[in-house]
């Protein structure tokens, strides 16, 4: 059963091509996009203001996305949010990558092609240029990025888009085996990599 919630007349739109996780929480002003991941335990509250999820995007395990009235929090299209990130009425470009357990405050703005370093704190109203790398806490602009960089983000982001594809067809809940088969398999590389990596 999912864990999907209506407040003040408000229901949570999912495209039928994303996958939500049984153990995620939408609610509320909660539009989530064509292709789109969310993971186990991931927390969007649209009960504040509204949330947006483009096409391709990805939010892991454990993540908190909060709307707030004065502004959407937006993922843009092959946002990817790492394991534990959380986003406060804020906007991640198109193919920006949110590092694991990193914050990004209200009012932020990443720009498209940009990486926010695991654990970093982007303070409230920060603009970030395209194509940064960024660090820190208070986060701060690192560098440039060069396109093998983007390349290799966007990869890992294609991965998650797979993996919504696979956890629509094949994901189901099971009671557990009591001990390991003698020829039990493994994942395959062309199970987890983009079809046309």
């Amino acid at each position: 059963m999912q864990n999907i919630y209506s407040i003040d007349g408000l229901v949570p739109v999912v495209h039928p091509t994303a996958y939500v996780h049984p153990t995620a929480v939408l609610i509320g002003d909660v539009i989530i996009g064509e292709g789109v991941y969310i993971g186990p335990l991931a927390s969007l509250r649209g009960d504040f203001g509204r949330i947006i999820m483009k096409a391709g995007s990805n939010i892991q395990d454990t993540c908190v996305i909060h709307g707030t009235p004065y502004q959407d929090t937006v993922v843009h299209e092959d946002g990817h949010v790492g394991h534990g990130a959380v986003l406060h009425g804020c906007v991640i470009g198109r193919n920006v990558l949110v590092g694991m357990n990193a914050v990004v405050m209200d009012a932020a703005d990443i720009g498209a092609d940009s990486i926010i370093g695991a654990m970093a704190f982007v303070k409230k109203g920060m603009q970030v240029p395209p194509r940064s790398l960024v660090a820190g806490s208070p986060a701060t602009v690192v560098k440039e990025l060069d396109q093998k960089a983007i390349d290799g983000k966007f990869f890992g982001t294609r991965m998650y888009q797979r993996l919504a594809q696979r956890s629509l067809a094949t994901m189901q809940r099971v009671e557990p085996l009591k001990e390991v088969e003698a020829d039990r398999p493994r994942l395959r590389e062309d199970q987890i990599y983009p079809v046309d990596k």
